[in-house]
């Protein structure tokens, strides 16, 4: 019997300490693991043209470019290239600095400011159902297409004021877009025109079409009374000799599926003499175009403030004002707003509420929380 007590206590001894010498032993093992065991690695990128599903609503369906259809895999880097900062000359700033979604895509600042604290000339458009805009880009048209558009705010010294040289090469640089390049393009030759067609692929993904509105017309929402008032002056025309069934005759110019009209107007902003930005003129080099502007679609107009291409109104009351008695004449002025100019719009108080309440029925609350159109970064 005494010869065994000192094997019992060696045996609960080791079963005591048993964790910690099983702990010690495995770190023995994987210490002395052979470090030239392979490293298995990732797949390498593959081009992948899976179509991109594009919805609309029961919007009329836009003509998308034929040689830059939508994929995944390109409205994804475009998305990303949209919110990337290497674009800009100090990595401070991207597309979305200027076109925030809840802005609808544009900015809330009069004149938005670039990388060197300096103003921009005009007031930043939103960025939304581009796809349907057939009629250039910009406030003055000078971008023909949307790829064109993408590349100028890079170039601009007052907007992000890089080069397109040190885009391509940051970007070439980073291993996650050359492998983004490949899946979109079928290789990793990052170029200006690659960048160009994804941020227009991107851009034309992002579509407002789900109002208040649009849920009237399909039947799915009612109108307030007020808003209901609004909507008929909306779309009722100017009529000088019945100012009892006059409306404010807004559809002329803000009409159709997207509430613009794919042209350049002036819209009497300022007498000839006042008129500092030629506008569309500057593109055409034509004195006919001098102080004309594209229309703006009026989808999410309620947060897409302040208001003109110079920003000079900040609430859609001012906006009302303007055209109900603010209409400054010149050569170039749109002949039916110079039809109002006599007796203006004739709009009380209550019509111009009525108005407002029909406009803000345009906000579409999906399309700003939109997870598709936000930073995936």
């Amino acid at each position: 019997m005494l010869d065994l007590l000192p094997m019992n206590t060696f045996k609960n001894d080791v079963m005591k300490y048993f964790p910690y010498l099983l702990f010690i032993a495995a770190m023995l093992i994987y210490a002395c693991k052979d470090d030239t065991d392979p490293v298995i690695d990732p797949p390498p990128p593959v081009y992948d043209a899976t179509p991109y599903d594009f919805k609309f609503g029961n919007l009329a369906a836009p003509t998308l470019p034929s040689d830059n259809a939508l994929t995944v895999q390109g409205v994804k880097l475009g998305r990303s290239l949209f919110y990337e900062t290497q674009l800009s000359k100090d990595g401070s700033q991207s597309c979305a600095s200027c076109h925030r979604q809840p802005d609808g895509f544009s900015d809330s600042l009069r004149f938005s400011l670039g990388v060197e604290g300096l103003e921009g000339k005009r007031q930043a458009m939103p960025v939304f159902n581009m796809a349907w805009h057939t009629n250039e880009f910009f406030w003055d048209g000078r971008a023909h297409l949307l790829r064109d558009q993408a590349l100028l705010p890079i170039q601009d010294p007052l907007e992000m004021n890089e080069t397109l040289e040190n885009v391509v090469a940051k970007l070439s640089a980073d291993t996650a877009y050359t492998n983004q390049f490949v899946r979109a393009f079928g290789d990793m030759t990052i170029n200006p025109e690659r960048i160009s067609l994804a941020l227009e692929q991107f851009m034309n993904s992002i579509v407002s079409y789900n109002s208040k509105y649009d849920q009237y017309l399909a039947g799915t929402a009612q109108l307030t009374e007020s808003e209901e008032r609004g909507r008929e002056l909306y779309f009722a025309e100017y009529n000088p000799f019945f100012p009892a069934l006059s409306g404010a005759d807004c559809q002329h110019c803000h009409g159709g599926d997207n509430f613009e009209n794919d042209l350049y107007m002036n819209n009497g902003l300022d007498l000839e003499s006042n008129i500092s930005d030629l506008g569309r003129e500057m593109a055409t080099m034509d004195a006919s175009d001098r102080g004309k502007f594209k229309v703006p679609s009026l989808r999410n107009v309620a947060v897409t403030a302040p208001y003109m291409h110079d920003g000079r109104f900040k609430t859609l009351e001012e906006v009302i004002d303007h055209y109900d008695h603010g209409l400054q004449p010149s050569p170039t002025l749109d002949p039916a707003l110079e039809n109002t100019r006599g007796t203006g719009l004739m709009l009380s108080d209550q019509d111009k509420t009525d108005l407002v309440n029909f406009l803000k029925t345009l906000t579409d609350q999906d399309f700003l929380t939109e997870e598709a159109y936000k930073s995936p970064f």
